[in-house]
């Protein structure tokens, strides 16, 4: 046995453990923290996505947002001849829009909103229907990658 092979398993896993953590955070934020802010006023809503975005970008998160990536693209390679190597591949390049959704809309209304002077209601209004439309879009990204590497494991797991 190579140790690609006896790594195989536990990467996979790894790597579906974190896509389902993320999915949780972008769903959470879906169904719960932004309807909950909604109901805010604009100054406070401002303030607390502010505190947020701050708060947010810590080692744990950064290590499950990252590692997720990292770790699906490995049991993508890892997977390249093995039975099921699509379901693999597919929660890999799902995840990766995941990242890319990320990095290309959410993080520059972030840091929009982080250097907004002035009005509240201006710079809700500049951030907030883009950011809840696109971490819906991260939310499912991240279900569906989570499902598929799911599905990858269970192929692994009859052979």
């Amino acid at each position: 046995m190579t140790t690609q092979s006896r790594t195989a398993g536990p990467v996979l896993l790894a790597a579906t453990i974190l896509a389902g953590l993320m999915a949780g955070t972008f769903f959470i934020f879906a169904c719960a923290v932004m309807p909950a802010l909604a109901r805010s006023e604009d100054r406070v809503f401002v303030d607390v996505m502010r505190d947020i975005n701050d708060v947010i970008q810590n080692p744990l998160f950064l290590l499950a947002f990252l590692g997720a990536l990292v770790l699906s693209a490995v049991a993508a390679w890892q997977s390249r001849s093995a039975p099921g190597r699509w379901w693999t591949w597919g929660g890999c390049a799902a995840y990766a829009l995941v990242v890319l959704v990320t990095v290309a809309v959410n993080v520059p209304l972030k840091d929009q909103l982080a250097s907004a002077t002035g009005s509240p209601t201006a710079a809700r209004a500049d951030f907030e229907d883009t950011w809840v439309a696109w971490n819906a879009v991260r939310a499912g990204l991240s279900v569906m990658a989570s499902g598929l590497l799911a599905g990858a494991l269970a192929v692994r797991g009859r052979r």
